[in-house]
């Protein structure tokens, strides 16, 4: 192992972050990668015995409004199923714990006792040594310039010293992933960020608690002032978190030759606001002189998550980029992506920071509007299932204007429009979100209504999209996946597994000819199963994978009356003996010509849905309002198909399947034929299966007063 850094440890944003170590976290398994950079780090000193400066302060989170309250209230839940210790305190208790706050709004607060801080130079050090320890190589000064893919496989890095012959190459370049990627013929969707902080001069208040012996007070979060606050030294250090119009991007175009170990130039305007109101909520702050000022650039993606895993369209070439907050991901990335390195997969399930998660939309300006809304917004409330609004809409159907004028609030799925919901006339066709029942709620339930008594209309477009063909095709894809194989004319729900059983993905499967296959996933996917499978494609080049999602449209017409709409516009026989349940045909609907019908929806529900040339889908739309008039149809968003999937215990991929719990653990039984010959994650099954398991996954029905279940 060998570890490339172009000028020293450390430098570029490691030796200037605030080194703060929050475990909250509304994703089970990113609270999960959290704690194992804290076990990492704890263990640090004891095994290297170099000093990691770690601070087990706690951490304080002010609630001011019912929301903020009600968000603590649902994460308690996940900080159980995590087994962290937390509690919510009350505004007394939450005085209590850090007596400088002055906070008369506060209706209550989050406390962890066991988060902290820790010197993130003295974490660097201390891990290259260990890494040294352990005979890996870290070459300083040494500036990677070029890569070449070798003839065996290999790779090739050229650097500012000589090349170096690797089997793997790991990014993990920080503020210079861009320019790294673009090496490579990567369009890493990360981009350098500018955030500061200062330190004060010695406060009395927290002079006098050290000669008093009391411990250290938690960071303090309050977003009445968008940011965080803790002790430093005999002072206090103010990190403001910058809003969308004063956050400042760094080097979009490339970081300069001289850009090392260095700092930019203080910018108190651009959170002036901010520490004028902390110093209202803690006087002790105002009071206090400025000592210094620590600003300079780290990387954001779009959701404020890393970038880890396996690059898209490259062998043996992996990503620790777009790392916000590095120290506190830094344990848990090195760790995992070892771990997927070595044995070909993770114990957790890590898909929520996969590279691939991003699709080819998220190019430098779609990044750069992103990474400056989820900043700008860091500390403000946000609810489930919330959609941002920058850089929208970016992909439409052709039917986005017509649904729009039938009142469609839209949400967003790898970069694609997709109604979430309708409003009725009168009704502002906007979103609403809400840790508790909102009015949407009511619309939602008309539309699930709907469905069942008579016809709705989904618009599914952005549906992910393949076409396989050739004459290897059959053969190829019965090694994959986890089903048997449709025969010409049927469809079957089948999954790509990983080595170790666990569900890599879910795919409709319809079998439209001998040698054509078309397979439907979730649009997350696109980037990852596409690229997931063309890893898997024969060398003989007789299978040929297509991604055909920008291609072809979708809509499903699904419900009681689904048959009376649809047939009078095709000559396809929709019949129950002509057309069964799992079925797919070819035909003419309306004028549009090359429809896939497929008898199969997410609904459970009588239904079809109906893969078309996107040039058609106009018309197509026009010619189902118009046949469903008579029937009551009406258009249904995501949100009622949810609602009907749940009712049905319809799995979704990554929420109920993931690569982590295996296919039995998923209830996946009757989608595994272990009697068709061999496929990947089958002799893991097998094992599985005679070993039983203690996990099933079930369907709850859950009485609420007044929560949202999702939430």
């Amino acid at each position: 192992v060998a570890l490339l850094e172009r000028t020293q440890l450390t430098a570029g944003s490691t030796w200037h972050a605030a080194g703060l170590i929050p475990s909250y976290a509304r994703s089970r398994n990113v609270g999960r990668m959290i704690a194992r950079s804290i076990e990492i780090y704890e263990g640090l000193e004891a095994e290297t015995g170099q000093s990691v400066g770690w601070h087990k302060c706690g951490q304080l989170r002010i609630a001011n409004t019912r929301d903020r309250l009600d968000e603590y209230k649902s994460y308690m839940d996940v900080a159980e199923v995590q087994g962290l210790r937390a509690r919510i305190v009350s505004p007394a208790e939450a005085r209590e714990i850090w007596p400088l706050l002055d906070n008369k709004d506060m209706l209550g607060a989050l406390y962890h006792p066991d988060d902290g801080h820790i010197a993130p130079a003295d974490v660097t050090q201390a891990m290259a040594k260990g890494a040294r320890d352990l005979g890996a190589k870290v070459h300083l000064d040494t500036e990677v310039v070029g890569f070449e893919r070798m003839p065996g496989g290999e790779w090739k890095v050229n650097t500012s010293r000589g090349d170096i012959l690797c089997e793997h190459v790991i990014l993990a370049t920080g503020n210079y992933a861009r320019q790294t990627g673009a090496m490579l013929g990567l369009d890493i969707p990360a981009i350098p960020i500018v955030h500061q902080y200062w330190i004060t001069e010695a406060v009395p208040e927290i002079v006098e608690r050290k000669r008093l012996g009391l411990p250290e007070m938690p960071i303090l979060r309050d977003e009445g002032y968008e940011g965080y606050l803790r002790e430093e030294g005999d002072g206090l250090l103010f990190g403001p978190y910058e809003r969308t119009e004063q956050l400042k991007l760094f080097a979009e175009n490339g970081v300069p030759e001289w850009f090392g170990a260095d700092l930019l130039d203080e910018d108190f305007d651009a959170v002036s606001w901010n520490w004028e109101r902390a110093s209202e909520l803690v006087p002790a702050l105002g009071r206090a002189g400025i000592k210094r000022n620590v600003r300079g650039p780290f990387q954001m993606t779009a959701d404020e998550l890393p970038l880890m895993g396996q690059a898209w369209g490259l062998e043996n070439v992996w990503l620790a980029e777009g790392v916000p907050g590095g120290i506190l991901w830094g344990g848990a990335i090195g760790y995992y992506l070892s771990e997927r390195i070595v044995e070909g997969g993770n114990s957790i399930d890590t898909a929520e920071l996969d590279p691939r998660r991003f699709g080819h939309y998220a190019n430098k300006n779609w990044t750069r509007a992103k990474v400056r809304e989820a900043w700008g917004t860091h500390a403000v409330q946000h609810y489930p299932g919330q959609d941002m609004p920058a850089a929208r809409p970016q992909k439409t159907a052709p039917s986005y204007d017509r649904l729009s004028q039938l009142g469609a609030v839209w949400d967003v799925l790898n970069g694609w429009e997709m109604p979430s919901w309708f409003a009725p006339a009168g009704v502002e066709a906007r979103n609403i979100y809400g840790w508790r029942w909102t009015p949407k709620g009511n619309h939602v339930a008309e539309e699930v209504q709907a469905v069942r008594q008579a016809v709705g209309l989904v618009e599914m477009t952005p549906m992910t999209k393949f076409e396989v063909s050739g004459p290897g095709t059959e053969a190829w894809l019965d090694g994959i996946l986890a089903n048997k194989l449709p025969r010409p004319g049927r469809v079957a729900l089948a999954h790509h597994l990983t080595r170790a059983g666990g569900v890599q993905a879910e795919y409709v499967v319809a079998r439209l000819q001998n040698g054509l296959f078309y397979l439907i996933s979730t649009p997350r996917a696109e980037r990852c199963n596409f690229d997931d499978l063309s890893r898997l494609l024969p060398q003989s080049g007789n299978v040929q994978l297509r991604n055909v999602t920008d291609d072809r449209g979708s809509f499903t017409i699904v419900g009681p009356k689904a048959r009376e709409v649809l047939q009078p516009l095709t000559e396809v026989d929709l019949s129950n003996e002509a057309f069964p349940w799992f079925s797919v045909r070819s035909g003419t609907v309306g004028l549009a010509s090359d429809v896939r019908l497929l008898r199969v929806n997410y609904s459970g529900e009588l239904g079809w849905e109906l893969y078309h040339p996107l040039c058609y889908q106009r018309h197509l739309l026009d010619a189902l309002l118009a046949s469903g008039e008579a029937h009551g149809l009406r258009p249904v968003g995501l949100q009622a198909l949810e609602s009907l999937r749940l009712d049905k215990s319809y799995r979704a991929m990554y929420r109920d399947m993931n690569p982590e719990l295996s296919a039995w653990e998923s209830g996946l039984d009757r989608f595994v034929s272990l009697d068709k010959g061999d496929f990947i994650g089958r002799a893991a099954l097998v094992a599985k299966q005679k070993q039983g398991t203690g996990r099933r996954i079930a369907t709850l029905s859950i009485d609420t007063d007044g929560a949202s279940a999702f939430a």
